[in-house]
């Protein structure tokens, strides 16, 4: 007897058979199990296997999940703040804690604002309360390997250092690797914006027929590798290759860098410098970059979260405030500077 396996492969099934064939007269041929396995897929997963791209029927159901539970701990943080807030008498079952009046849309956005500087209601204070308890913030969990890299992480106090003493990330990495520091920090995306910029307003007194603004158009959030494309299509003009040791290289891209500020550099090395900056900025994630900025928009003009958030409804009423995330720090340092000045009241 001759054993066959046949196998019909679809993209919603698989259905298959095990048979014995036979081979003369005296044999009888026979089916010894046969089956199918389905796929119920939709249409977008039955599209995403037929690209051949990996899917897994589960995810959908993985985020679906997870955003169920964010709305239950949002809610049970509600309801428990609520308790307390009517345990201590500053509401009731009668208190108003939405606005519903004439022209009161972004009210408890202006008592949450003034609410470090200026005495609320305990009805008000109960809805600021609400409000801050809505966001948990972004709280990375990064961990520092050694002190060096420990000190990296700090974002804030680096640019600090830096607005203090009027650096670019360039012109701080160039100090820290003289100094003999072998771990360079994450920039904030602003700091390497503001690095671009000031190249290339000093360069492009040398090279105006090379920097043009539609030249800047072309490289503006581009990548290492397309930057040095950039250069060479345009211009014929590649980056300017470093020789020696993997620090040594390190060292003199990040004088270049340094040097750009202050002095003309060779058109090459300008294109050097650019494609080590955005490289940087390529390489920096943007929603965790934007994030970084707000907070250190924050910091620099001493404003809380509510601060800022209000004063950008004044700026434009209409702007979208959902998406815009801050760290977790942040709304502890707006609650505790709250909390100090109604604890005065």
């Amino acid at each position: 007897m001759r054993k066959v396996l046949g196998l019909d492969l679809g993209t919603t099934s698989i259905g298959w058979a095990f048979v014995k064939e036979a081979e003369n007269e005296n044999e009888e041929s026979s089916i010894v199990k046969i089956g199918v396995r389905v796929n119920p897929l939709t249409t977008d997963e039955q599209t995403d296997f037929e690209k051949g791209k990996s899917i897994s029927i589960n995810a959908g159901r993985t985020l679906k999940r997870g955003a169920r539970r964010n709305l239950q701990r949002y809610k049970q943080r509600r309801d428990n703040l609520i308790v307390e807030l009517k345990t201590i008498d500053f509401i009731d079952e009668n208190t108003l804690l939405s606005e519903e009046d004439k022209d009161t849309t972004h009210s408890t956005y202006k008592l949450r604002s003034n609410a470090v500087t200026e005495k609320l209601e305990k009805n008000e204070f109960a809805r600021v309360l609400l409000m801050i308890n809505k966001k948990r913030g972004y709280k990375s969990s990064r961990k520092a390997k050694n002190e060096d890299e420990g000190q990296a992480i700090d974002g804030m106090a680096i640019a600090k250092k830096m607005y203090e003493n009027n650096l670019t990330p360039g012109e701080y990495s160039y100090n820290l690797l003289t100094s003999g520091k072998k771990y360079l920090p994450d920039y904030y995306r602003s700091d390497l914006q503001t690095e671009f910029e000031k190249v290339w307003d000093f360069q492009s007194k040398f090279y105006p027929e090379y920097l043009t603004l539609e030249f800047k158009k072309e490289i503006i959030g581009k990548g290492q590798r397309a930057t040095s494309a950039i250069f060479g299509k345009t211009y014929n003009e590649y980056p300017a290759e470093i020789k020696g040791t993997r620090e040594e290289k390190k060292i003199i891209g990040y004088k270049w860098r340094t040097e750009a500020l202050t002095q003309q550099l060779t058109i090459r090395e300008v294109a050097f410098v650019f494609t080590e900056i955005n490289n940087n900025l390529n390489n920096s994630s943007g929603y965790l970059g934007a994030i970084s900025d707000r907070s250190k928009e924050l910091f620099f003009r001493e404003e809380t979260v509510g601060q800022n958030l209000y004063k950008q409804l004044l700026q434009n009423p209409n702007t979208k405030l959902k998406n815009q995330v801050f760290y977790r720090q942040d709304y502890l340092d707006e609650f505790e500077k709250i909390w100090e000045k109604q604890k005065e009241y």
